[in-house]
């Protein structure tokens, strides 16, 4: 053991820190775009230096080091308004609104009926309307009217789940706090992420060293915290249920499926995991008792709103899809790699097709002692073949590769911040996706190939007891 391996470790993230709160300050992404991308990418490689160096470091002093730099680098998210998304500018004022009483999916953001809510912060007027990230709000008058929320003529899309997270913050945030609440409790799930992959990573008898994936990843900070998504209420949800499902008992995985619910029912995303928490079932009732929960706590969880709201609680819900393209391949640069190889109107049932293949198999011959294996499996291969534009989605993925331990993966997270920052210099264009995802997928292909070689399927195989596979219970 090389006795310089904690200062190494230790200079590592102090130069990531660094650069992170550097990239973070830099408010670039209308005005210097590749700039920032640049800034990013060193973050990225000063990552992979980290982890590196964490190898190196001895047993006993990974985990108080792994803990020590994972609030560092949650705490850089902090330094400054959020930067690349104005997402938790809807947040806070679906949080606003349900204070107040008022359904979040009964008025659009620039309707006359919530007016009264408006808070200067989040509804400017006059010069301070000026600005790429701000929206117009009609009937103003003479003097502008605007606001930091994005699509303000359209309701919230938001599950029920995160509306009441969202609610939560606003009541416990004091007078004038702007955004730092929702930072600061992304933040606080940022770190409870660490802590829950650090927990069953020991029970399962895996390295603690993969939580660093998650705890060190600079799109913690970035998309996490600095841009506060609510996309880590869903991944520390999805981790934790993931973690019960692995347990034996029914009652543990019908625990799981009742977090993984509340998962689904946060940000809808993490339903992709549920293939993996199903691996290696081969009882129905196995399967029952994680699906059965799941369903009943989301429905459940939509019914307050069902009752309270007006409008369709579904909100922008279809909308979006249409706007993201996901629905006309043809249109912007989703299914990018598979319109590659296939005409476009081949691109949606091909990639159900293969999704579906994805699923039977990991159901079929994952372990169930290690459901995120197979959630991994069939999350990584949506995304490159989505090719979604939004880098925040990629959240969930980060945390399933710390708890796989399969590291290739970063690289479809590090596409998708390649996608988004790039575009506004070149475009949603199908050749920056097929680029970024194509890169990302070789080397995930390359890995397979040398982990084949070398006879493991999977990372540390030989020394890692939770990898043996076992029968379902």
């Amino acid at each position: 053991m090389k006795p310089r391996t904690v200062p190494t470790a230790l200079a590592a993230l102090a130069a990531l820190t660094a650069v992170l709160v550097l990239a973070i300050r830099h408010d670039g992404y209308f005005t210097d775009s590749v700039g920032l991308f640049l800034r990013y990418a060193v973050c990225w490689a000063l990552f992979a230096l980290a982890l590196l160096a964490l190898r190196g470091v001895p047993a006993d002093r990974v985990v108080p080091l792994l803990l020590a730099g994972a609030v560092a680098v949650a705490v850089t998210g902090l330094v400054a308004p959020p930067r690349t998304s104005t997402d938790s500018y809807r947040y806070a004022w679906d949080g606003r609104v349900q204070s107040a009483g008022i359904s979040p999916y009964d008025h659009a953001p620039q309707d006359p009926e919530p007016a009264r809510l408006r808070d200067p912060w989040l509804f400017p007027t006059g010069a301070a309307c000026t600005g790429p990230d701000r929206a117009p709000i009609p009937g103003g008058g003479p003097v502008p009217h605007c606001t930091r929320i994005n699509r303000p003529a359209v309701h919230t899309i938001y599950p029920p789940v995160a509306e009441a997270y969202f609610l939560v913050v606003d009541r416990l945030s004091p007078a004038g706090a702007r955004h730092k609440p929702l930072q600061t409790g992304a933040g606080l799930l940022s770190l409870g992420v660490t802590g829950a992959l650090l927990l069953i990573l020991r029970r399962r008898g895996g390295d603690p060293r993969h939580a660093a994936y998650w705890a060190w990843c600079p799109a913690v900070p970035i998309e996490a915290v600095n841009n506060a998504h609510v996309d880590v209420l869903g991944v520390l949800l999805a981790v934790t249920g993931l973690g019960l499902v692995a347990e034996r008992g029914l009652r543990r995985r019908a625990a799981g499926g009742l977090v993984l619910g509340a998962a689904v029912a946060t940000k809808l995303m993490p339903a992709v995991v549920l293939p993996g928490a199903l691996s290696g079932v081969r009882r129905v009732r196995d399967a029952a008792a994680v699906l059965v929960p799941a369903a009943a706590f989301t429905l459940l969880a939509y019914l307050p709103y069902v009752l309270l709201s007006h409008g369709s609680v579904l909100g922008y819900l279809g909308g979006y899809v249409d706007e993201e393209g996901y629905d006309d391949p043809s249109d912007g640069s989703r299914y990018a790699l598979l319109r590659l190889l296939l005409p476009d109107s081949w691109a949606l049932p091909v990639l159900l097709a293969a999704m579906a293949g994805v699923s039977l198999y990991v159901m079929w011959r994952g372990d169930p002692r290690r459901p995120w294996s197979g959630a991994l499996l069939v999350t990584g291969w949506a995304f490159a073949l989505l090719t979604p534009g939004y880098s925040w989605y990629a959240l969930l993925l980060i945390a399933l590769v710390a708890l796989d331990g399969r590291w290739e993966w970063l690289g479809i997270a590090l596409a998708g911040a390649a996608c988004y920052l790039l575009a506004p210099v070149l475009g949603h264009r199908p050749a920056l996706s097929a680029t970024a995802y194509g890169a990302a997928v070789a080397v995930i292909l390359v890995a397979a190939a040398l982990r084949r070689r070398r006879g493991s399927g999977r990372p540390g195989a030989g020394a890692d007891r939770s990898h043996e596979p076992v029968r379902n219970a």
